[in-house]
């Protein structure tokens, strides 16, 4: 178990980039004083790619994590000036569109900005014109204009944060170049640099794009591929002849040409301009030359002028004065990207004490640093990071390969318009169920998560769906859905379907010590009989909600474990009793206790429906009536020539088990489900039609609906908390919490208008005001409307109080309903 050091920990932080720099500055105004910052370049500009940044920050994205990342960076950088110059140049930011989709896209921008609390507004082309008075307006639908955006001037706020950590007792050593990490009985113990050793508990690699380069020293995995980025700046401009001060450099707001994948910003009398237009150009970090090897500086290659030169006339259709002059400067600036295009935070598990805070962009290097000091300081960020933790991805996620494909794509995406739904192309497909083979003969419609191929639903029941009255679709909430989906949730409710659960996570806890183990580590009671099943939850040291989960007592000393990720399993082997041995990347064997991940070697099958006990019973000799086989039990059994474990649990509402077996048997259990489903009219079902189903039963979705920013009683799962057991991880911090202390909660809105949609993040408004936002949201298929879960203030989560959703610039009317929505009695479940 990781254990928060005092506060004389020797701190060795590897890079004076912004994030290193950032991060001297967060520990030391913690206490945590002894921090050595090594850098291998000159100070302040090393020659990472914190030097030539461009500085841009934009606060506003998907990701209300990186929101929050971005606008802490925007409040500190403003704070902080060297010789009378703000380190943050407030100019704002506008995004412009010069397409449908994009100006679509930008309502949608707009939404989130009310999500997340940052300003903006959606403005004309004649105020875009305004703003940027060399536009050719006429191009324009529209731009969303964010006034608290602006320019980062890294290379002064590094300055800026090195003064005052060193005032604190830091130090920073520039010209050291790091040569290996020193480790012993799995922690790290110093920095080896070609100018001597420095002893340190704790090690950041803040390197930038060379951290797959310490990664490697460390024997740790950094998932990041280093690409280059074209950056040119034209000749001095007529227009702009005395319009900056010099020392400003800017005054209009940022620009961002999405549509062409460009951006613009001012230097005085020039103007620079940013391309991700161009081909993806890897980097290999272990190349890269040395500081006084580089022509210019490491992270600045040679500019490749016929890459540039589509951008080029792209942004003289933009802004056509660039007609009359010239690129005169450019290069290619090497940054990090991951497999989904956030950083890379956390602890290494394999070594401790050693962190990585790698793929941050200057846009939220001091939120990142703030939350990694936390991280080191208080035992856990401030902040819901579990986006960016070291540990979510898959082994499958971590080949080099995969890396260099995904990182690729995401370079080629940055600016694109990208659906919530929308999977990556390639490599696909890599990870598969048991069941592939039959889910592509029914006409399975796949998309990815985790590196799964997950049906979402099957073009083999389009003849189910003829006739359905459904309300017409906008073509955003259209995408990556069909009304097959309306179809099979309608099979689900009135007969049998088969679902395919083999991507949720499992994992198995046996041993002698598993059942204190478990009870340390979860929030309800498992000490129940064998066969038992219990909802519980992950919970933090301060309450907040790190994952729920599914525990069934298979065996006095065996628990099946459904968890969420690869972080659920990372926090339980780190917790795993000690044995004076580093934990494995995969299990833990100690204290009496084995923790072991069985999903790839496992397969589950969802069979849900009013029918479902009529498909299973003749399969198997044991008794799978209610009283038999109650809900929320467990049983091991054979079903047909499969052994499996039957688990009676139901996340769509409706009677029915979750079936597993090992991978080997899972194509024979599909068989013989689906031969003895025919005379009841089985279908195979897929994931849009399970989120409106659970939807309609109130189930939440840890990620979306709760994070650990949440405690279990503001998101309505309180029930799963056992104070009575006995000591808990969490259980502490919950003393006097309760339902109805909660200042906020987590609510089921239903849409007045029964053809509305909305799909997740948007703002909700209570007496027009922004009150909250959405979490999950889909249609209710058995209702007949649809359904958002959001965040409100207690006093708004009342129901029948009337609030309003802002769908793509329209305020959709919702009322706040009594939850569950559907079969609140649990009749259907348990029969």
């Amino acid at each position: 178990m990781s254990r928060t050091p005092a506060p004389s920990s020797r701190v060795v932080v590897i890079g004076a980039g912004i994030v290193g720099c950032s991060l001297a500055d967060e520990l030391t105004a913690r206490g945590w004083t002894d921090v050595t910052v090594l850098e291998q370049g000159p100070l302040p500009a090393p020659g990472g790619s914190t030097s030539h940044a461009p500085g841009l920050v934009f606060q506003t994205g998907p990701s209300k994590t990186l929101t929050e990342f971005a606008a802490y960076t925007v409040q500190k950088f403003g704070s902080l000036d060297v010789d009378g110059l703000s380190c943050f140049h407030p100019v704002g930011g506008l995004e412009i569109a010069t397409t449908e989709a994009r100006w679509a896209d930008l309502h949608r921008k707009a939404g989130l900005a009310a999500s997340w609390g940052i300003r903006g507004e959606l403005i004309g082309p004649q105020q875009c014109k305004r703003l940027w008075p060399m536009l050719d307006e006429t191009t324009l639908y529209g731009g969303f204009h964010t006034p608290d955006d602006g320019l980062a001037r890294a290379v002064l706020a590094c300055r800026a944060q090195i003064a005052r950590a060193e005032q604190r007792g830091a130090r920073f050593l520039d010209r050291h170049t790091v040569t290996g990490i020193e480790r012993a009985d799995g922690r790290v113990t110093g920095v080896t640099t070609d100018r001597g050793t420095f002893p340190a508990d704790h090690v950041v690699s803040a390197a930038g794009f060379w951290g797959p380069v310490i990664g490697e020293m460390a024997g740790v995995d950094v998932p990041l591929l280093p690409l280059a980025h074209q950056y040119a700046t034209t000749a001095p401009l007529p227009e702009l002849a005395g319009v900056n001060d010099p020392r400003d450099e800017a005054s209009k707001p940022i620009l961002r040409f999405q549509d062409r994948d460009l951006y613009f910003r001012e230097h005085t009398d020039r103007i620079g301009i940013g391309s991700y237009a161009h081909r993806p150009m890897p980097v290999d970090p272990f190349t890269v030359a040395a500081f006084d090897d580089a022509p210019v500086m490491p992270s600045s290659l040679p500019f490749t002028s016929e890459d540039f030169a589509p951008s080029w006339q792209d942004s003289v259709g933009l802004l056509p004065a660039l007609g009359a002059s010239r690129v005169a400067e450019g290069f290619n600036g090497v940054f990090s990207f991951t497999p989904d295009g956030m950083p890379v935070l956390g602890e290494s598990r394999e070594l401790r004490g050693f962190w990585l805070a790698e793929a941050v962009w200057v846009t939220h290097s001091a939120g990142v640093a703030k939350a990694v000091a936390e991280w080191m300081t208080d035992g856990r960020p401030a902040i819901d990071i579990h986006e960016c933790d070291l540990y979510r991805f898959e082994d499958a996620q971590r080949s080099p390969a995969y890396i260099a494909d995904r990182g690729a794509q995401n370079f080629i995406e940055v600016y694109d318009v990208i659906h919530p739904l929308q999977p990556m192309e390639a490599p696909r497909p890599l990870r598969t169920s048991p069941f592939y083979p039959r889910q592509q003969e029914l006409g399975a419609y796949f998309l990815e998560g985790g590196g799964w191929e997950r049906p979402h639903w099957y073009e083999a029941n389009a003849p189910l769906a003829e006739g359905l009255q459904l309300p017409e679709r906008d073509a955003w909430s259209a995408r990556y859905w069909s009304p097959i989906a309306a179809a099979e949730a309608r099979a689900t409710r009135e007969k049998v379907a088969l679902y395919d659960m083999t991507p949720l996570r499992r994992l198995e806890v046996t041993g002698p010590g598993a059942l204190a183990f478990l009870q340390r580590m979860t929030s309800n009671n498992l000490a129940k009989k064998p066969g038992a099943v219990t909802y519980t939850l992950l919970l933090d040291e301060t309450g907040g909600i790190r994952s729920d989960l599914t525990v069934a007592r298979l065996a006095p000393d065996r628990f099946q474990v459904g968890a969420n990720s690869a972080a659920d399993l990372d926090w339980l082997l780190r917790h795993a009793p000690d044995d004076g041995g580093p934990s494995r990347s995969s299990e833990a064997e100690s204290g009496g206790v084995q923790v072991r991940d069985s999903t790839s070697g496992t397969c589950c099958i969802g069979v849900w429906g009013p029918l479902a006990r009529a498909l299973v019973q003749p399969l198997t000799r044991d008794d799978f009536s209610h009283q038999a086989f109650g809900y929320f039990r467990a049983k091991q059994t054979y079903l047909g020539h499969v052994p499996v474990t039957a688990m009676r649990l139901s996340y769509v509402g409706e009677l029915g088990w979750e079936l597993y077996t090992t991978a080997d048997m899972g194509l024979r259990l599909w068989d013989t489900l689906w031969e003895a489903g025919q005379e009841h009219g089985v279908i195979a079902a897929g994931r849009s039609a399970f989120n409106s189903l659970r939807l309609e039963k109130g189930y939440r979705a840890w990620g979306h609906d709760m994070t650990t920013e949440h405690n279990p009683y503001e998101a309505g799962v309180g029930f799963a908390v056992r104070p009575a057991k006995g000591d808990f991880v969490g259980r502490a911090a919950l003393e006097g919490r309760s339902e109805e202390t909660a200042s906020r909660r987590l609510t089921c809105l239903t849409l007045d208008d029964p053809a509305a949609v909305v799909l997740g993040k948007e703002p909700v408004l209570v007496d027009g005001t922004p009150a909250g936002h959405v979490t999950s949201a889909a249609y209710g298929y058995t209702l007949g409307r649809g359904i958002a879960y959001a965040w409100l203030p207690a006093a708004a989560a009342v129901p029948g109080t009337a609030v309003h959703i802002e769908y793509f610039g329209e305020k959709i009317p919702a009322t706040v309903a009594q939850e569950p929505l559907f079969d609140p009695q649990m009749e259907r479940i348990r029969r």
